[in-house]
């Protein structure tokens, strides 16, 4: 696909990940319509992209607000908004309401915009989402936060399930620890002893998007960002 003149919504992006995939969109000619709920992160989003870039606020557990959201009928949807994996307490010991905030932003509402999307994205004769899940979401292991690794996991997978789809093409970007000012901070908080591998660079996260959403070859796949290592586009293997 055609990134110039194409119309991107990027969820989650007053900060961090979100912020530099806006950048990187717009860069590439889209008009991006930055969304968060941060209405000050967002706002300067969209006054650092400038003129092709517009801010919405929008809490992503209101459902009108996201219907109001996409009625602008993007034809390049990323689902980055969700985060809470630091927060505490963590299930079993968060209140239900705690925990299902998490599920509600890490993975309903993608599968709501996703949703929304399809019709218009259809019309315009295609177009392609990408969700950024998150290692967390991977393996067998325990995590910390059980509902956010939960979450993560059901994203990614939903995200393969959905490889077949008419007109639009699904993918996701799966990065470990990135290099947003606030990873970069965390690690260099830590011990020298604890801090591991360098971060993944943020270039590599708005890589993996751009590539998903330009090649039209790739549907239903997903992209891991492990620390110290190059991007691994995972086989896509044939569910029963």
């Amino acid at each position: 696909m055609d990134i110039t003149g194409k119309v991107a919504i990027v969820t989650g992006a007053a900060v961090g990940i979100g912020r530099a995939i806006a950048q990187r969109l717009a860069a590439a000619g889209a008009s991006v319509v930055v969304a968060d709920i941060d209405a000050s992160g967002g706002a300067r989003t969209a006054e650092l992209i400038g003129p092709s870039a517009r801010f919405v606020q929008v809490d992503m557990r209101d459902d009108d607000a996201v219907g109001e959201l996409m009625a602008c009928q993007p034809q390049i949807l990323v689902n980055n908004a969700g985060g809470g994996a630091v927060l505490r307490p963590c299930f079993p010991e968060a209140s239900v309401e705690r925990w299902t905030d998490s599920l509600l932003v890490n993975l309903r509402a993608p599968m709501l915009t996703t949703q929304l999307a399809l019709p218009g994205m259809r019309a315009a004769g295609g177009g392609a989402v990408v969700n950024v899940g998150s290692t967390a979401g991977l393996g067998f292991g325990p995590h910390v936060s059980p509902e956010y690794s939960a979450a993560k996991a059901a994203l990614i997978r939903l995200t393969t399930t959905l490889a077949s789809l008419e007109g639009v093409r699904v993918n996701c970007v799966v990065p470990d620890w990135v290099a947003t000012e606030r990873g970069v901070r965390e690690r260099e908080a830590l011990p020298a002893s604890e801090r591991g591998p360098a971060l993944v660079p943020l270039e590599a996260v708005t890589d993996g998007v751009i590539r998903f959403v330009e090649d039209q070859t790739l549907t239903g796949r997903v992209l891991l960002l492990n620390r110290a290592a190059d991007p691994e586009l995972l086989a896509a293997t044939p569910s029963d």
